[in-house]
Protein backbone atom coordinates (compact mmCIF):
# COMPACT_ATOMS: atom_id res chain seq x y z
CA UNK A 1 0.00 0.00 0.00
CA UNK A 2 1.17 3.18 -0.92
CA UNK A 3 1.61 5.91 1.88
CA UNK A 4 2.24 9.32 1.60
CA UNK A 5 5.43 9.18 3.34
CA UNK A 6 6.48 6.80 0.17
CA UNK A 7 4.90 8.17 -3.04
CA UNK A 8 7.67 8.54 -5.93
CA UNK A 9 6.64 12.47 -5.27
CA UNK A 10 8.03 12.50 -1.58
CA UNK A 11 10.68 10.53 -1.90
CA UNK A 12 14.07 13.18 -1.78
CA UNK A 13 16.80 12.26 -4.30
CA UNK A 14 19.93 10.95 -2.84
CA UNK A 15 21.72 12.71 -5.99
CA UNK A 16 20.59 15.20 -8.08
CA UNK A 17 21.88 18.06 -9.91
CA UNK A 18 20.34 21.81 -11.10
CA UNK A 19 21.33 23.58 -14.11
CA UNK A 20 24.58 22.27 -13.70
CA UNK A 21 27.39 23.79 -15.99
CA UNK A 22 30.64 23.61 -16.46
CA UNK A 23 32.71 25.68 -18.79
CA UNK A 24 36.46 25.75 -18.87
CA UNK A 25 39.35 28.01 -19.04
CA UNK A 26 39.50 27.59 -22.69
CA UNK A 27 36.55 27.75 -23.37
CA UNK A 28 35.24 24.72 -23.99
CA UNK A 29 31.26 24.20 -22.40
CA UNK A 30 31.67 20.36 -20.97
CA UNK A 31 28.21 20.31 -19.70
CA UNK A 32 25.28 22.69 -20.29
CA UNK A 33 22.65 22.93 -17.36
CA UNK A 34 22.38 19.20 -16.53
CA UNK A 35 19.32 18.05 -14.56
CA UNK A 36 18.80 14.81 -13.20
CA UNK A 37 18.35 12.97 -9.94
CA UNK A 38 18.91 9.15 -8.25
CA UNK A 39 16.93 8.25 -5.64
CA UNK A 40 18.06 5.71 -2.95
CA UNK A 41 17.78 1.86 -4.34
CA UNK A 42 17.97 3.13 -8.24
CA UNK A 43 20.95 2.98 -10.73
CA UNK A 44 21.20 5.62 -12.94
CA UNK A 45 23.63 5.17 -16.33
CA UNK A 46 24.95 8.29 -18.39
CA UNK A 47 25.94 6.72 -20.92
CA UNK A 48 27.51 8.75 -24.37
CA UNK A 49 30.96 8.54 -26.17
CA UNK A 50 34.02 10.59 -25.09
CA UNK A 51 33.31 14.32 -24.23
CA UNK A 52 30.04 13.90 -23.25
CA UNK A 53 30.36 15.21 -20.26
CA UNK A 54 30.14 12.48 -17.79
CA UNK A 55 33.25 12.31 -15.88
CA UNK A 56 32.63 16.25 -16.09
CA UNK A 57 29.39 15.16 -14.14
CA UNK A 58 31.38 13.23 -11.40
CA UNK A 59 34.12 15.16 -11.09
CA UNK A 60 31.62 17.94 -10.16
CA UNK A 61 29.69 15.42 -7.63
CA UNK A 62 33.08 15.14 -5.83
CA UNK A 63 34.14 18.72 -6.24
CA UNK A 64 36.97 18.25 -7.76
CA UNK A 65 36.54 20.70 -9.89
CA UNK A 66 33.53 23.75 -9.33
CA UNK A 67 30.55 24.56 -11.30
CA UNK A 68 30.43 27.54 -13.76
CA UNK A 69 26.54 27.50 -12.83
CA UNK A 70 23.80 25.34 -10.73
CA UNK A 71 24.79 22.52 -8.46
CA UNK A 72 25.72 18.91 -7.60
CA UNK A 73 23.60 18.01 -4.30
CA UNK A 74 24.19 14.84 -2.35
CA UNK A 75 21.59 14.15 0.53
CA UNK A 76 20.96 17.78 0.57
CA UNK A 77 23.84 18.91 0.57
CA UNK A 78 25.38 21.00 -2.43
CA UNK A 79 28.59 19.53 -3.01
CA UNK A 80 30.51 23.29 -3.98
CA UNK A 81 29.18 24.59 -0.76
CA UNK A 82 30.01 22.08 1.48
CA UNK A 83 32.63 19.12 -0.24
CA UNK A 84 33.82 17.33 2.73
CA UNK A 85 30.40 17.24 4.43
CA UNK A 86 29.26 15.95 0.66
CA UNK A 87 32.01 13.40 0.56
CA UNK A 88 31.71 11.73 3.38
CA UNK A 89 28.03 10.47 1.72
CA UNK A 90 29.94 8.95 -1.26
CA UNK A 91 31.97 5.94 -2.29
CA UNK A 92 33.82 6.70 -5.16
CA UNK A 93 35.47 4.29 -8.20
CA UNK A 94 37.82 5.44 -11.03
CA UNK A 95 37.91 3.99 -14.42
CA UNK A 96 41.81 3.50 -13.06
CA UNK A 97 41.79 2.75 -9.62
CA UNK A 98 44.47 4.35 -7.89
CA UNK A 99 45.80 1.79 -4.95
CA UNK A 100 48.83 1.42 -3.19
CA UNK A 101 50.97 -1.03 -5.30
CA UNK A 102 53.19 -2.16 -2.41
CA UNK A 103 50.75 -3.29 -0.40
CA UNK A 104 48.53 -6.26 -0.46
CA UNK A 105 44.72 -5.98 -0.91
CA UNK A 106 43.85 -6.42 2.43
CA UNK A 107 46.37 -3.95 3.42
CA UNK A 108 45.03 -1.64 0.77
CA UNK A 109 41.60 -2.21 2.25
CA UNK A 110 42.41 -1.57 5.97
CA UNK A 111 44.30 1.66 4.86
CA UNK A 112 41.37 2.81 3.42
CA UNK A 113 39.02 2.21 5.79
CA UNK A 114 40.81 3.41 8.38
CA UNK A 115 41.41 6.28 6.51
CA UNK A 116 37.55 6.80 5.85
CA UNK A 117 37.51 6.62 9.74
CA UNK A 118 36.25 2.87 9.70
CA UNK A 119 38.33 1.28 12.16
CA UNK A 120 36.29 -2.13 13.26
CA UNK A 121 36.96 -4.06 10.55
CA UNK A 122 38.65 -7.40 11.16
CA UNK A 123 41.12 -8.87 8.67
CA UNK A 124 37.77 -11.32 8.29
CA UNK A 125 35.35 -9.01 7.05
CA UNK A 126 38.22 -7.51 4.43
CA UNK A 127 38.47 -10.94 3.50
CA UNK A 128 34.43 -11.68 3.01
CA UNK A 129 33.94 -8.04 0.62
CA UNK A 130 37.12 -9.15 -1.42
CA UNK A 131 35.46 -12.48 -2.28
CA UNK A 132 32.11 -10.47 -2.12
CA UNK A 133 33.22 -8.66 -5.24
CA UNK A 134 35.08 -11.55 -7.09
CA UNK A 135 38.48 -11.86 -5.87
CA UNK A 136 40.01 -15.36 -5.22
CA UNK A 137 41.38 -15.87 -1.59
CA UNK A 138 45.11 -16.66 -2.84
CA UNK A 139 44.65 -13.15 -4.37
CA UNK A 140 43.74 -11.10 -0.67
CA UNK A 141 47.81 -11.73 0.14
CA UNK A 142 49.30 -10.52 -2.98
CA UNK A 143 51.14 -6.91 -3.62
CA UNK A 144 49.30 -4.52 -6.12
CA UNK A 145 51.90 -4.36 -8.30
CA UNK A 146 51.32 -7.78 -10.00
CA UNK A 147 47.27 -7.58 -10.36
CA UNK A 148 45.31 -7.03 -13.35
CA UNK A 149 43.65 -3.69 -14.20
CA UNK A 150 39.91 -5.92 -13.81
CA UNK A 151 42.13 -6.90 -10.16
CA UNK A 152 42.35 -3.75 -9.09
CA UNK A 153 39.11 -2.62 -10.05
CA UNK A 154 37.84 -4.96 -7.93
CA UNK A 155 39.90 -4.38 -4.41
CA UNK A 156 38.62 -0.22 -5.74
CA UNK A 157 35.00 -1.88 -5.68
CA UNK A 158 35.22 -3.72 -2.27
CA UNK A 159 36.67 -0.33 -0.69
CA UNK A 160 33.49 1.77 -1.96
CA UNK A 161 31.58 -0.81 -0.33
CA UNK A 162 33.53 -0.58 3.03
CA UNK A 163 32.70 2.75 3.16
CA UNK A 164 29.18 2.10 3.28
CA UNK A 165 28.18 5.44 1.98
CA UNK A 166 24.29 5.85 0.46
CA UNK A 167 25.70 7.53 -2.89
CA UNK A 168 28.16 5.57 -5.01
CA UNK A 169 29.87 6.96 -7.82
CA UNK A 170 31.61 4.46 -10.50
CA UNK A 171 33.61 6.46 -13.90
CA UNK A 172 33.21 3.12 -16.42
CA UNK A 173 33.68 0.39 -13.65
CA UNK A 174 33.25 -2.18 -16.35
CA UNK A 175 36.24 -1.26 -17.94
CA UNK A 176 39.02 -3.91 -17.82
CA UNK A 177 37.06 -6.55 -16.69
CA UNK A 178 36.40 -9.51 -18.51
CA UNK A 179 32.58 -11.30 -19.12
CA UNK A 180 31.91 -13.05 -16.21
CA UNK A 181 34.00 -10.42 -13.81
CA UNK A 182 31.71 -7.71 -15.72
CA UNK A 183 28.31 -10.10 -15.16
CA UNK A 184 29.40 -10.62 -11.52
CA UNK A 185 29.63 -6.91 -11.05
CA UNK A 186 26.03 -6.12 -12.28
CA UNK A 187 25.10 -8.81 -9.73
CA UNK A 188 26.64 -6.80 -6.83
CA UNK A 189 25.41 -3.66 -7.90
CA UNK A 190 22.13 -4.97 -7.72
CA UNK A 191 22.81 -6.10 -4.67
CA UNK A 192 23.88 -2.57 -3.86
CA UNK A 193 20.56 -0.96 -5.31
CA UNK A 194 19.08 -3.72 -3.20
CA UNK A 195 20.34 -2.61 -0.21
CA UNK A 196 19.17 1.23 -0.73
CA UNK A 197 21.86 2.38 -2.21
CA UNK A 198 22.03 4.98 -4.98
CA UNK A 199 24.34 4.39 -7.63
CA UNK A 200 25.84 7.24 -10.31
CA UNK A 201 27.86 5.45 -13.41
CA UNK A 202 28.88 6.35 -16.12
CA UNK A 203 29.63 3.83 -19.28
CA UNK A 204 29.95 3.04 -22.92
CA UNK A 205 28.63 0.07 -22.52
CA UNK A 206 25.21 -0.06 -23.95
CA UNK A 207 24.52 -3.57 -23.13
CA UNK A 208 25.51 -2.87 -19.08
CA UNK A 209 23.67 0.37 -19.42
CA UNK A 210 20.69 -2.01 -20.28
CA UNK A 211 20.72 -4.78 -18.17
CA UNK A 212 21.37 -2.92 -14.70
CA UNK A 213 20.29 0.32 -15.15
CA UNK A 214 16.60 1.94 -13.87
CA UNK A 215 17.37 5.09 -15.72
CA UNK A 216 19.44 5.40 -19.11
CA UNK A 217 20.73 9.28 -19.52
CA UNK A 218 22.03 9.68 -23.16
CA UNK A 219 24.74 12.34 -23.42
CA UNK A 220 26.40 14.27 -25.74
CA UNK A 221 28.62 17.55 -26.23
CA UNK A 222 27.64 18.38 -22.66
CA UNK A 223 23.80 17.67 -22.96
CA UNK A 224 21.44 15.56 -21.31
CA UNK A 225 20.03 14.42 -24.92
CA UNK A 226 17.70 11.79 -24.07
CA UNK A 227 16.23 9.79 -20.49
CA UNK A 228 14.73 6.67 -20.40
CA UNK A 229 13.47 4.82 -17.65
CA UNK A 230 13.67 1.09 -17.30
CA UNK A 231 10.66 -0.10 -18.61
CA UNK A 232 10.35 2.05 -21.80
CA UNK A 233 13.49 -0.15 -22.62
CA UNK A 234 11.43 -3.05 -22.50
CA UNK A 235 12.20 -4.56 -26.31
CA UNK A 236 13.87 -1.64 -27.55
CA UNK A 237 17.36 -2.03 -29.26
CA UNK A 238 18.90 0.64 -27.09
CA UNK A 239 22.09 0.48 -29.61
CA UNK A 240 19.95 1.95 -32.28
CA UNK A 241 18.13 4.41 -30.14
CA UNK A 242 21.60 5.85 -28.88
CA UNK A 243 22.30 6.18 -32.42
CA UNK A 244 19.25 7.59 -33.49
CA UNK A 245 19.39 10.33 -30.67
CA UNK A 246 23.06 11.30 -31.02
CA UNK A 247 22.60 11.38 -35.33
CA UNK A 248 19.70 13.71 -34.94
CA UNK A 249 21.01 15.82 -32.18
CA UNK A 250 24.51 16.30 -34.79
CA UNK A 251 21.78 17.58 -37.25
CA UNK A 252 20.51 19.86 -35.21
CA UNK A 253 23.61 21.19 -33.99
CA UNK A 254 24.93 21.33 -37.51
CA UNK A 255 21.69 23.20 -38.18
CA UNK A 256 21.91 25.64 -35.91
CA UNK A 257 25.64 26.63 -37.06
CA UNK A 258 24.64 27.01 -40.21
CA UNK A 259 21.65 29.41 -38.82
CA UNK A 260 24.36 31.17 -36.97
CA UNK A 261 26.82 31.72 -40.02
CA UNK A 262 24.25 32.84 -42.43
CA UNK A 263 22.95 35.67 -39.84
CA UNK A 264 27.01 36.42 -39.45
Amino acid sequence: MTTPENTPETIQPMMATRNLSKRYEDGVLALDSLDLSVNPGQIYAMLGGNGAGKTTTINLFLNFIDPTEGEAIVDGIITHQEPLKAKAKIAYVSENVMLYPNFTALQNLDYFSHLGGKTSYSAEDYQKVLLRVGLQEEAHDKKLRSYSKGMRQKCGIAIAILKDAPAILLDEPTSGLDPKAGMEFINLLQDLRDEGKAILMSTHDIFRAKQVADIVGIMNAGKLVAEKQREELVGEDLEKLYVEYMTGYMDTAVQATDASVTVG
